[in-house]
């Protein structure tokens, strides 16, 4: 199948107006210039590799829309999985809480529940449009979790572990007095009772003293599992040094510049959200992703909580540093795809998984269409196969009738 008449943005360069042959699902050809006879004619829209999200908190809020509100998981999960392929999404990690009783949210973020979320999406795999893996998100003080992260592990439904840890006063709740008035509004309670839960938190961290010792047996295990390891929410470069020793090689949404500064010149690689980079700003007064990109700092992007923020943030980031469309591409497809061991895919390039994303830059950026593995499994109908235009224009050229004059 030939796709001809778009904007290629490959690894080191854009084609303005070129071609893709897609066979068995791989891509099999490029070319430089549009081809004749096509299945299918872009109209000078762009080509870009399928994003490959890193860290997605959507699934948790799809069971259970509402606290207490839940709905059968399957159905939430293919909901999910069809806002992920209409946003351009063609590999997806769900960041998936390990945190024990959650303060915040009640069973939503509980290991048991977590559990059962996994083993729905491993039933729907191959129903699923979606190339869906697994992102643990271990709260370091949670320890009891490190053994169901084994067995997951162990039973290879495990692909990625982000070290977290979500007690005020450090990481991304670096301001309690901020965090207390969130916990107070998402739980609409007054700031005296808040205040309270936070403080029970804090009160709650003491004595894990153990939990250093935990952490370097579960490295050595994510190590000895072809586990990927990151941290979450780095905030100085003294931890960002600690999760490193550790054995972390990403580093998640880091809170500071410095954190980030620290990170790179360590090797590892920087994740930050979509929406941060598409506002231009943290919800929660942290490092800009855009600020971190304009510094060299920033290597992937993720959908975060809002897998539509993703192609806008890329094509706004490519208008910034050096103004390079093929940077900022990179930035939720070949760059995630190195640093997650995902060497099939993530670029447009002969033997590649056919995973593809075309789109619109105006009026607004928006997918027009995803293939994964040469299948297109979104599509707005606004991409009308080449060879049916061809007849009709010359069905119309001749005077005969088509199929929709005889109506």
């Amino acid at each position: 199948m030939w796709l001809s008449e778009f904007e290629i943005v490959l690894r080191d360069r854009v084609i303005p107006n070129g071609a893709a042959r897609i066979e068995d699902g791989r891509i099999a050809e490029v070319r430089d210039e549009p081809v004749a006879n096509a299945d299918i004619s872009g109209g000078g829209r762009l080509l870009l590799p399928g994003f490959i999200d890193m860290h997605g908190d959507m699934v948790e809020r799809e069971v259970e829309p509402r606290i207490g509100v839940h709905v059968p998981m399957q159905i939430g999960i293919a909901e999910l999985d069809k806002k992920l392929a209409s946003c351009g999404v063609t590999t997806a990690y769900a960041a998936l809480s390990f945190i024990g009783a959650s303060v915040t949210s009640g069973v939503l973020r509980s290991e048991s529940h977590t559990s059962d979320i996994i083993d729905t999406i491993a039933g729907l795999k191959n129903h699923l449009l979606v190339d869906h893996r697994i992102h643990a998100r271990f709260e370091v003080t949670f320890t009891p979790a490190i053994a169901s992260l084994q067995k997951l592990m162990d039973a290879g439904k495990l692909h990625l572990i982000s070290l977290m840890d979500h007690t005020p006063g450090q990481g991304q709740y670096r301001d309690v007095e901020l965090y207390i008035a969130r916990i107070a509004k998402e739980r609409g309670m007054s700031i005296a009772a808040a205040s309270e839960v936070v403080g029970k938190r804090m009160a709650g961290r003491e004595g894990q003293g153990g939990v250093l010792n935990a952490l370097q047996d579960l490295s050595a295990r994510a190590k000895a599992s072809g586990v990927v390891l990151a941290s979450h929410d780095d905030d100085t470069p003294e931890k960002v040094e600690l999760v490193h020793g550790l054995g972390a090689a990403l580093s998640e949404f880091p809170v500071t510049l410095e954190a980030a500064e620290e990170a790179r010149r360590l090797g590892m690689r920087t994740t930050m959200g979509a929406p941060n980079a598409l506002r231009g700003e943290s919800y929660s007064g942290n490092l800009s992703a855009r600020h971190a990109y304009e510094a060299g700092l920033l290597d992937m992007l993720a959908s975060d909580y809002h897998p539509a923020s993703i192609l806008p943030a890329v094509l706004g980031l490519a208008e910034l540093r050096e103004r390079s469309l093929v940077a900022a591409v990179a930035l939720a497809s070949a760059n995630p795809a190195a640093a997650l061991g995902l060497a099939d895919r993530g670029a447009i390039e002969p033997g590649l998984l056919a995973d593809l994303v075309v789109a619109d830059r105006h009026p607004v950026a928006r997918v027009r269409a995803t293939f994964r593995a040469g299948r297109m499994i979104y599509g707005d109908g606004t991409l009308a196969p080449a060879r049916k235009a061809e007849r009709i224009e010359h069905a119309v050229a001749e005077r005969v009738p088509t199929g929709l004059e005889l109506l």
